[in-house]
């Protein structure tokens, strides 16, 4: 069961670490502040603010959703209790928990999984040719950032490969522009690169996991807010899983609405080819693929993002999304997450 699953990394318990005595339970918050990207990868995100889905959840309380283009941004306002949830890709996430040695964040569920890729100029077709060349990631320590790091490392390739750190609308133009040699995007990026500037792939992050499943997307949300707020936490998740049901159920309709929200969010839609490239190559869950983050967070640490291990027990939070899941029926497994 994804419970059992879980409980690998909720590890032992807050007394046994020392934290700090729990908030009691509050009820429902006057409002939550939820942080998402424009990007394909927070696909639930869009369709639960698009269709209201959050709002009809959340019934009294007030919904205040937050774009960001950045995980590091996304962290900070949640350091700094200006956002109360988030979805972030999972390197944020862990870096979040090892900013606050473990104390302000508990991921809640998954989102997405999947949909991340190097693409590059043409005629660079093996690793060795990037020598010399410059590739860009989103952001310094952001998931992307450290899966090319990683993989320049296994290449061998990590002293003569320039990385630089360039937001992901800027690195399109910049690889048109010939600036760029390639870059290490989540879709739709990977896929505007592709269909509107002429690179293809080099790597596909599926390629490097088990099963081509790793988590590139997540929701977390503060601990306090989610000691006083349980229920507001859980009416976010119920969203979240209609929002998933919906597209499964018409995904045609689902890529219609996700279009329709990014030209209100970033003043443009995406052509047709580039939706549905982007679309089938990411799958929405709410498994957060909990056995994962442990690779996850030793990348993090090989690659010098976290300057020290981290011992992730206590990051994740089965409850809320167990007991969202029971309610609406749906089967606790990996599997059945959907």
């Amino acid at each position: 069961m994804l419970l059992a699953l879980l409980l690998v990394l909720v590890g032992c318990t807050r007394a046994d670490r020392g934290e700090r005595t729990p908030m009691a339970d509050q009820g429902p918050a006057v409002e939550v502040r939820l942080g998402y990207f424009p990007n394909i990868t927070h696909a639930s995100a869009l369709l639960g603010v698009e269709r209201g889905l959050f709002t009809a959840e959340l019934g009294e309380t007030g919904f205040v959703p937050v774009t960001f283009n950045d995980g590091g941004a996304a962290v900070n306002a949640l350091l700094g209790g200006s956002l109360d949830m988030a979805f972030l890709g999972p390197g944020p996430a862990i870096n979040a928990y090892a900013k606050s040695e473990g104390e302000a964040i508990r991921l809640v569920s998954g989102a997405t999984s999947r949909g991340a890729q190097l693409v590059v100029k043409p005629g660079i077709d093996r690793p060795q040719q990037l020598i010399g060349r410059t590739i860009a990631s989103p952001a310094l320590g952001n998931t992307q950032d450290i899966a090319l790091k990683k993989w320049l490392a296994a290449s061998q390739l990590t002293d003569v490969v320039n990385v630089t750190n360039v937001e992901s609308a800027r690195a399109l133009d910049g690889f048109a522009k010939g600036q760029l040699d390639g870059a290490w995007l989540p879709e739709p990026w990977s896929s505007r690169l592709v269909l509107e500037a002429g690179a293809h792939v080099l790597v596909d992050e599926q390629s490097l996991w088990p099963g081509g499943e790793f988590p590139s997307t997540v929701v977390v949300v503060r601990t306090p807010f989610l000691e006083a707020h349980p229920e507001t936490v859980r009416a976010v998740l119920r969203g979240l899983v209609r929002a998933e049901q919906s597209a499964t159920r018409d995904p045609a309709r689902a890529k219609q609405d996700l279009n329709t929200h990014l030209r209100k969010a970033t003043g443009r839609a995406l052509p047709e080819a580039t939706t549905e490239r982007a679309f089938a190559n990411i799958r929405l869950t709410t498994d957060p693929n909990a056995a994962a983050f442990d690779q996850l967070a030793r990348d993090a640490h090989a690659t010098g993002v976290l300057k020290a291990p981290i011992d992730l027990a206590g990051f994740v939070e089965p409850g809320p999304l167990t007991a969202v899941l029971s309610e609406l029926g749906l089967p606790t497994t990996a599997q059945g997450n959907q």
